[in-house]
């Protein structure tokens, strides 16, 4: 009787297991809808360190996984990446300790998105570093949500980790997972396929990079959105306007992000808070950021 009590004990876990995976994607639905980053800031952190100990008991549960790769990304950027840009000012060496954090967050994410992909798709993993188009078109459409994540988690370290000419190497592998998984579904998320591929464009034109088709994907995105997304607006703000020393458009893209109605998209509420708080603080700073001050 040993081996059947045995798997009735793996079974009762397995199911406990699949019963906190269901409660932890309620959560993340949960804290997108809230009003208040502090208060999912400090919850998030033991919701990530549940995901990874239950990753240990089923290591190869792809929703786990991807619960991983998508929370991991959204923690580093929320509350890592964006303090380090608003203590930047005051204290250069807390900034630079912050996105160093930022960065190695990134990573994980991105290794836990990439284990899900080596799952669905062996050989995906090494494909996506020697051939990344090649390797893309195994992807299907029940894929496009785990490349999105893995490619804004892997695209995010590119950004922050400007020292680590190793990942910014890998660019290549970012923009094909973004460019598959707009061929399978380019309205996913209401547009925000075409909004990570505006960071994708405002790369310098060594890195593929193009400023018009920055703007291209700016404004499919805010058609799919209906313009309910602050950060599509601070997407080409800080991509595209900054870069190109435009004031003027960079303001009115910045108010245009502080008009979005915070409560027309609910689920949108956490991700509008935050672009807003980071709108005003660019709008404070824009001085700063300009070689010739903004006319007001």
């Amino acid at each position: 009787m040993l081996p059947l009590v045995l798997c009735s004990g793996c079974s009762l876990r397995g199911l406990a297991i699949d019963g906190l995976t269901d409660a932890l994607a309620g959560s993340a639905r949960s804290y997108a809808s809230d009003d208040d980053p502090e208060l999912v800031g400090d919850a998030m952190p033991f919701v990530l360190k549940t995901v990874e100990s239950l990753l240990l008991e089923e290591p190869e549960n792809q929703e786990l996984l991807l619960q991983a790769c998508s929370g991991f990304t959204q923690y580093a950027y929320a509350f890592v990446e964006l303090d380090a840009d608003r203590v930047e000012g005051d204290d250069y060496a807390q900034a630079l300790e912050l996105r160093d954090r930022a960065f190695r967050l990134y990573l994980r994410a991105r290794d836990y998105g990439l284990r899900a992909l080596e799952l669905r798709h062996p050989g995906m993993d090494q494909g996506l570093r020697a051939n990344p188009s090649g390797a893309v078109q195994a992807l299907g459409l029940d894929d496009v949500e785990l490349a999105y994540w893995t490619a804004a988690a892997w695209g995010s370290a590119i950004g922050t980790g400007l020292d680590h000419p190793e990942v910014a190497a890998d660019v290549d592998a970012v923009r094909e997972l973004l460019a598959r998984a707009l061929e399978l579904n380019e309205s996913w998320d209401e547009g925000a396929l075409h909004e990570a591929m505006i960071s994708i464009e405002s790369l310098p034109e060594a890195m593929g990079g193009s400023p018009e088709r920055a703007r291209e994907h700016y404004a499919r995105a805010l058609e799919l959105s209906g313009g309910r997304h602050a950060s599509t607006y601070l997407s080409l703000a800080v991509g595209v306007s900054l870069p190109a020393q435009d004031p003027a458009e960079f303001r009115f893209l910045l108010q245009k992000a502080l008009a979005v109605d915070l409560d027309a998209d609910p689920g949108a509420r956490l991700s509008n808070r935050l672009a807003q708080r980071r709108a005003r603080q660019l709008l404070d700073d824009t001085q700063d950021l300009f070689l010739e001050p903004p006319a007001e």
